[in-house]
């Protein structure tokens, strides 16, 4: 499974808002989400509009970054084909971000709001309250529910997070960037001996493995709801990804020479974070991630951007 998806903030990504503002242009995003490539004459006769409105709102969705056009060839002249660029777009207005006094910008994101996932069962999500979609079904993490996520696990795959580069708005040199988060293995039942290869990503470049030792069920995590059963994972290890001048850290164990230098964070509008395990990894014994109401730790994902002073 490969969703794509977008995260949208309000208030940065007003032109998105602007190309939705239409129920025809959503319609045209539905009826090409649902039926793939399709033909402007083709939408304007399934949605029962004229060939020259449907034309002026995909030009609209174009300026909006939402869906591309293609000219083929036809029996007669040329045909333009549409195709929508997302499978979901998620608006975005509780990314909670701050500046410390260290000149530290943090940036807290939920554990549901990845924008593109593609992941193995056993697998599964689950809110505070309860159980998201079907356990064991890589389609339910498509689920707009997903968003109330305080847990989610899978045997491989990734997920992947975007993140906003508030250092490159600011213009600021970075020292480094963090990377925190409660992790653990992943096995049916729980064993504290289960070791599993985690790789984490920024934007493409691979950061290093780490291994985590296993899946801890021995007693019941701190936030972890009553409701989950006690033979279910109950929490991780909260750890740190440090990526500095002097390479790629974990609690401070050095895992790679990848520096900041290497993640050319000035080209970026934004920070893609993929944690990942591989299926091809020397231990690929899967993962969970706890976010607010499970675990030990009240946080989701946590991103810092350290500043240079």
């Amino acid at each position: 499974m490969n969703g794509k998806f977008i995260v949208v903030d309000p208030v940065k990504d007003f032109a998105i808002l602007k190309g939705l503002a239409s129920p025809t242009r959503v319609s045209i995003l539905t009826l090409l989400r649902e039926n793939g490539p399709t033909n402007v004459n083709v939408i304007a006769e399934r949605l029962g509009l004229p060939q020259s409105s449907v034309s002026t709102s995909v030009r609209m969705l174009e300026d909006a970054g939402l869906v591309q056009t293609e000219a083929r060839k036809a029996r007669k002249g040329t045909q333009k084909i549409c195709r929508a660029i997302y499978d979901e777009l998620v608006i975005a207005f509780n990314r909670d971000v701050a500046e410390t006094a260290d000149r530290t910008i943090e940036v807290s994101m939920p554990l549901g709001l990845y924008s593109q996932c593609e992941v193995t069962g056993p697998c599964g999500i689950c809110a505070p309250d309860g159980i998201i979609g079907l356990l064991d079904v890589p389609s339910t993490f498509l689920e707009p529910d997903r968003m109330k996520a305080s847990l989610l696990w899978f045997t491989s795959g990734f997920v992947e997070y975007q993140f906003p580069n508030n250092a490159k708005v600011l213009g600021a040199d970075l020292e480094a960037v963090d990377l925190s988060m409660e992790v653990s293995s992943e096995v049916p039942g729980t064993n504290a001996d289960w070791p599993s290869d985690i790789s984490v990503s920024f934007n493409g470049t691979e950061l290093g493995v780490w291994t985590s030792p296993g899946d801890y069920g021995d007693k019941r995590g701190q936030l972890t709801p009553d409701w989950w059963k006690l033979r279910g994972s109950q929490y991780g290890m909260l750890k740190t990804w440090s990526v500095t001048r002097a390479g790629t850290f974990v609690d401070g164990v050095r895992i790679s020479d990848v520096s900041i230098r290497d993640l050319d964070l000035t080209e970026h509008r934004s920070v893609r974070v993929r944690i990942e395990v591989k299926a091809d990894a020397q231990h690929p014994g899967g993962i969970n991630i706890f976010g607010r109401g499970f675990g030990n730790y009240d946080q989701d994902i946590l991103l810092r951007l350290r500043r240079r002073t």
